[in-house]
């Protein structure tokens, strides 16, 4: 199954400590014709993302004591980067009342435990995939 561009795959960059929410995800993602990329935390994630360039990044919010989602996006967005980056935690109290998300660079929010089809369908929608782009073999 290939997603998008031809014969080209869209990559997806998960970036979380968990390894079971990682490696739920990107089955998901990779039953669903996405390649994906894995990092264990913020400087693994930008070492990944700089090497594999994905199509998107789906980053808890906090790794290694720090707010991995929205400092790899800031960055991103300072370097000139469009890629797409989205939040994944469990901390919805503290994302609802935060304001200026998209002025960081992040794209949306998924709360924890994340449902992988409102994933896919989001990130299917955001890059552009048609339907047909994800049936092919």
């Amino acid at each position: 199954m290939n997603i998008g561009l031809g014969d080209r795959r869209r990559t997806i960059l998960l970036i979380d400590a968990d390894a079971h929410a990682r490696a739920t995800l990107r089955k998901a993602l990779e039953a669903a014709g996405f390649s994906v990329g894995e990092a264990a935390n913020n400087r693994e994630g930008e070492r990944t993302a700089l090497r594999i360039m994905p199509d998107a990044i789906l980053a808890e919010l906090m790794t290694d004591l720090a707010d991995t989602g929205t400092m790899i996006s800031e960055r991103l967005k300072a370097s000139g980067s469009r890629i797409p980056c989205y939040i994944v935690s469990t901390a919805s109290d503290a994302l609802m009342g935060s304001v200026g998300l998209h002025e960081i660079g992040i794209s949306g929010v998924f709360l924890k435990p994340v449902e992988p089809a409102i994933v896919i369908q989001t990130l299917k929608t955001r890059l552009g995939v048609r339907q047909g782009d994800s049936e092919r073999a």
